[in-house]
């Protein structure tokens, strides 16, 4: 369980990564955001559902 927890964790450190990369770049970018707006919300969803999931699991370990 806690290699599941850890693995999530990771995921999530990645992806922040990525966004805090990818979002600046994007929004910076001329015509970019309206070629990739579906992809940034859905990654911040993603985002969003690693943190709820990881808090679930992390709280059924300690």
């Amino acid at each position: 369980m806690i290699l599941v927890v850890q693995l999530f964790v990771l995921a999530l450190v990645v992806l922040s990564v990525i966004l805090v990369i990818g979002i600046p770049v994007t929004l910076a970018s001329p015509g970019q955001w309206e070629k990739s707006k579906n992809l940034v919300y859905t990654s911040i969803g993603v985002w969003a559902g690693l943190v709820i999931v990881t808090g679930l699991l992390n709280s059924f370990i300690a």
